[in-house]
């Protein structure tokens, strides 16, 4: 105001010193007094005029600074709205200040909140464009938003909350779409090992789902959408059902290879090119993963060979039916089983000649006798071993007849004990013979009436060998008992003899010496002894066993197999000899004879 007042004051001085001035000059040009007053008065309302445009100027220009604070003010409220800010305090309130200077002061917050807006939308845009990029991925469009145009944002809401949720949103679609790709790619591995299995194109199979799953260009995502996701799934199944129908097809026709070789006896080289399929199929069929494992060239190639090793087997199939009915006749030989005179050898060969069967049928009808045989043999198993154990134990029992018959066993001689200890286990397994005989008759007549039918040995009844074993045994031993028993009486009527008529030389004391003088040197010492006399019961007493009997029932086998048992002679009957014999020596009946 002091310079309001001075400035006035220098301007009234000016003003008055140019009206002196002025009338001065009209004084001198000699102007009338009204003229002057009219002049004056015209000059004060040119000043007037001067100073009204000056107010109106000023009223103006306060005007606008009103509208510009206003503005600001305004523009502060809607920034701060959109920001979500709180309400800042504005320089304005509670403070009287020149126009000016509240424009001044108000304007730097607006600038401040424009930047902070900016960035802000700038957040928001990041946040639009991958949501909506995500979210055109999952839908399938594929399309990248790069205009702000197309994302559609409010601006008046651009505050923190906002921006959250946005954030939210993104998250929730970016876990969604990593499950997506997780899944996809699994996907894509798993057909891609079907491929490689099944010897399939494999960028053919996923293109023809979505191109971008094989090859992703410049600005190309994969395509994660659902339509994908169900079109790979379909392939996998696809190919899964390929799988498993290549597999059970290379199944059936590796197993006719396989048993082509077994028929053929193909060579071990042969099958070398052959064993990957081997490998394969011992594997179940979801865990092949080998490549081409499962092609068509490799099921092509094993129908090849079928059909090679068929075309050879039809050349062979003579010598393949005899060789299978030799098989078949070297397995009822081991079990005893007549085989079936249908297929011989000589009758089969003759109708392969004539051409009156055909011989895959013969060859089957060989193959189906074999595993009969093989049944039949595997349900006889415990009778037939208990078979080989009687006929062993007859065995023992012969050995022992021998042993008993031989005097010189007696004797202090090389390797004495061990035939000693030998007829020491033989007597005892000869003692189990009759209940060995008995449960083998109990166990076959389970088997028949289980079976249904007779159990045959070499074509004969296995119980009527048993039962006519039995019978002949029973007969020898009937036959040793009354031998015995009339050595017994011949012993004591010659001992009455000697005592009626006194002790004399008997025919027996002279033959015996007399045998003992046919004794002879070999040269080296040794004395070889003269034939020992034959124990009771004879030739004529020998057992039938299965390995004998079959030989008058068996009219297929052309050997006879005959296993006597020989006499039965006891250990009694032996000492009764040696004392008879060492009698007429003159030795001690208790010691051993001597060569």
């Amino acid at each position: 105001m002091l310079a309001i007042g001075s400035h006035c004051s220098s301007t009234s001085t000016t003003y008055n010193t140019l009206l002196r001035e002025l009338q001065q000059i009209w004084t001198d040009i000699g102007e009338s007094e009204a003229e002057k007053h009219r002049m004056l008065l015209e000059l004060d309302r040119e000043c007037l005029k001067v100073y009204q445009r000056k107010v109106d100027e000023t009223a103006n220009t306060k005007a606008r600074l009103h509208q510009s604070i206003a503005a600001k003010e305004a523009e502060l409220a809607t920034l701060m709205a959109a920001l979500g800010e709180r309400k800042i305090n504005s320089p304005l309130e509670k403070t009287v200040m020149p126009l000016k200077e509240q424009l001044a002061s108000i304007s730097p917050l607006v600038e401040d909140l424009k930047v902070e807006k900016e960035e802000r939308l700038k957040q928001f845009t990041d946040v639009k464009t991958q949501i909506e990029k995500i979210t055109s991925e999952i839908s399938g469009y594929g399309k990248v938003i790069n205009s702000m145009s197309s994302l559609n944002l409010d601006e008046n809401d651009l505050s923190l909350r906002k921006l959250s949720e946005y954030q939210t949103h993104l998250r929730s679609l970016q876990n969604e779409k990593s499950q997506r790709v997780q899944k996809i790619l699994e996907f894509v591995n798993e057909v891609h090992s079907l491929c490689a299995v099944l010897g399939v194109d494999f960028g053919k199979t996923v293109s023809d789902v979505h191109p971008s799953l094989q090859e992703t260009g410049v600005g190309q995502s994969m395509n994660i959408s659902d339509s994908t996701l169900q079109g790979l799934n379909q392939v996998i199944l696809r190919l899964k059902t390929e799988r498993k129908v290549r597999f059970q097809k290379l199944k059936d026709v590796a197993a006719s290879l396989f048993e082509l070789w077994n028929l053929m006896d193909t060579k071990r080289e042969e099958k070398f090119s052959f064993l990957r399929v081997t490998s394969i199929l011992g594997s179940p069929e979801s865990e092949i993963f080998e490549h081409g494992a499962l092609s068509l060239e490799v099921i092509q190639q094993v129908s090849s060979e079928v059909e090679r090793l068929t075309k050879l087997k039809a050349s062979r199939m003579k010598e393949l039916v005899m060789k299978r009915r030799s098989e078949l006749e070297d397995i009822c030989s081991k079990t005893h089983i007549e085989p079936d005179p249908s297929t011989a050898a000589d009758k089969s060969s003759a109708l392969i000649d004539s051409g009156l069967v055909d011989p895959c049928e013969l060859l089957t009808n060989i193959e189906a006798q074999i595993n009969k045989a093989k049944d039949e043999a595997s349900s006889r198993k415990d009778i037939t071993n208990r078979i080989e154990r009687w006929l062993s134990a007859c065995e023992e029992e012969n050995w022992l007849e021998g042993f008993n018959l031989n005097q010189s066993h007696y004797s202090g001689g090389r390797g004495a004990h061990i035939n000693l200890k030998r007829a020491e286990r033989a007597r005892i397994l000869v003692n189990k013979i009759p209940g060995m005989v008995e449960n083998l008759i109990s166990k076959t007549l389970a088997w028949e009436n289980e079976k249904k039918k007779l159990f045959l040995y070499d074509g004969a009844r296995l119980v009527s060998i048993l039962e006519d074993y039995k019978v002949a045994r029973q007969q020898k031993e009937e036959e040793k008992r009354r031998a015995r028993d009339q050595k017994k009486l011949q012993n004591m009527q010659l001992a009455e003899k000697e005592s009626i008529y006194g002790s004399r030389p008997s025919p027996r004391r002279s033959t015996s010496f007399k045998s003992m003088s046919e004794y002879h040197s070999n040269g080296n010492g040794s004395v070889t002894p003269s034939p020992r006399r034959k124990s009771v019961g004879g030739p004529n007493s020998d057992l039938l066993t299965p390995r004998s009997y079959s030989g008058h029932q068996n009219g297929y086998f052309k050997g006879t197999r005959r296993l006597s048992t020989g006499p039965l002679n006891f250990v009694a009957i032996a000492k009764e000899d040696i004392m008879s014999f060492s009698s007429v020596c003159g030795s001690d009946p208790e010691s051993p004879p001597k060569a």
